[in-house]
């Protein structure tokens, strides 16, 4: 999106003592409801918020066969877990979109899937305390 077709952001301006920020007038309201990009960004908040959810459960998915893999052999699925890196990225993609602090939208729309980086933290082995 470009500045021209983004909505005009309601908050207020630098200048506190100004009141005519506080109150949009009618037809910057007119303007914002019959804004194409508005409605838009209203449809992908939905698809989105539908995608969240969606990824939710498939993480929790991920947390009960990482812990019962973790049980029954005694070591951490290695590809489960780049999963549920990718899935953890994946969800703050979304929920960064979904709080208007960027307007890029995650997969499947403006960015691809996103990769399972390397942990940065410790082997989860060197977390277990036998």
């Amino acid at each position: 999106m470009t500045d021209a077709t983004q909505p005009r952001d309601h908050a207020p301006g630098d200048n506190l003592h100004d009141d005519t920020d506080d109150v949009p007038n009618s037809s910057s309201l007119e303007q914002n409801v019959k804004s194409k990009a508005t409605w838009l960004r209203l449809f992908f908040i939905l698809v989105f918020a539908f995608l969240y959810f969606v990824s939710r459960v498939v993480l929790f998915a991920v947390v009960l066969l990482q812990f019962f893999w973790l049980l029954f052999n005694g070591v951490i699925n290695e590809p489960l877990r780049a999963l549920g890196q990718s899935l953890a990225t994946y969800t703050y993609q979304i929920v960064r979109f979904l709080t208007f602090n960027t307007n890029v939208r995650p997969f499947p729309f403006d960015t691809p899937w996103p990769p399972s980086m390397a942990i940065e933290d410790a082997p989860a082995d060197a977390d277990r305390k036998d």
